[in-house]
């Protein structure tokens, strides 16, 4: 017993003795100190960016709930005397209710994006897994029309669907779609698919399975972020486009909502600016429901074909 008090003693003794641990040395904490405050002054300085960008956005809500009259007296954010008579008289103001130009929307937008999925799909499949004289010539002459502004092409795309007798419909705007004019989602593709490894159909192959069986069972199944991305990237572009639907779309009947959105604005009378901020909300939720929806999948996508 005596023995075991004593070797415990010399133990504790020394743990008691052991110097404490050393604090850091001045140095260490003062750069510690300035990365906190770094870090500090970039968030501050990014959100006031973000305030900064986000702040028209959240001006015009403010605005749709404001009289007419006060929209332009006032720039701040304002609270005083909200309404909703600009989206009631907003909803009426045109020859039909505003219903009728997001229904036009929509069917264009939905044609849009089954002609982008089907065309350039196939233009995909066709570019990473067949093997045909010309592949790399005729990619690289795809890959160049991205770079061909609408304007260049307006024209004689104009010309052309006047002679087909196509003006005043979707056809124009919904029929290039299914030829796969879209090369940036046709690039999308074909860098998804060239990531799927090829003993999958290799696979398929052996089964007996062409290229049709092949890219309908297997390699379409596993599009599926690519087609998600493909789609939120149609319906954006296609619900705010102005230029091509004012080209080829004249009729009140056909209008869409940014072509409605145009008519409140007169250069010769009083505009309805009230109505227009509303119906500028109401055809923005669409596209923010969209994004809220499909963001998984944009992400997923962009980040699956090595796009950064």
């Amino acid at each position: 017993m005596t023995t075991e008090t004593e070797s415990i003693q010399p133990v504790s003794a020394a743990v008691a003795k052991s110097p404490a641990p050393a604090s850091p040395p001045p140095p260490a904490r003062r750069r510690a100190g300035r990365r906190r405050l770094s870090g500090l002054l970039k968030h501050v300085l990014l959100t006031g960016l973000a305030l900064t960008m986000i702040y028209p956005l959240i001006w015009l809500v403010v605005s749709s709930f404001r009289p007419g009259d006060t929209i332009f007296r006032d720039p701040a954010l304002s609270l005083q005397g909200l309404t909703l008579e600009n989206y009631g008289n907003g909803w009426t103001a045109l020859g039909s209710p505003f219903s009728a130009y997001l229904w036009n929307s929509a069917l264009l937008v939905f044609g849009t994006i089954v002609g982008n999925l089907f065309s350039c799909s196939l233009a995909a499949y066709a570019f990473a897994r067949l093997r045909f004289r010309g592949r790399r010539t005729l990619f690289a002459i795809m890959l160049g029309t991205i770079m061909l502004p609408i304007h260049v092409l307006i024209v004689p795309q104009y010309v052309l669907f006047s002679e087909l007798h196509m003006l005043n419909t979707f056809l124009p705007l919904v029929l290039p779609k299914f030829l796969a004019t879209d090369a940036f989602f046709v690039f999308l593709m074909v860098q998804f698919i060239r990531s799927l490894p090829r003993e999958l159909d290799e696979a398929a192959r052996i089964d007996g399975a062409g290229h049709p069986r092949i890219f309908l069972q297997v390699i379409l199944p596993l599009m599926v972020p690519a087609l998600a991305t493909t789609a939120i990237f149609t319906f954006i572009g296609t619900w705010n486009d102005f230029f091509g639907q004012l080209i080829y779309l004249t009729r009140e009947e056909n209008w869409t909502a940014p072509l409605a959105l145009r008519t409140f604005l007169d250069a010769q009378s009083v505009s309805n600016y009230g109505g227009m901020f509303a119906m500028s909300v109401v055809s923005l939720l669409p596209l923010f429901l969209m994004f809220l929806v499909g963001q998984r999948w944009l992400l997923r996508g962009i980040a699956t074909t090595g796009i950064k």
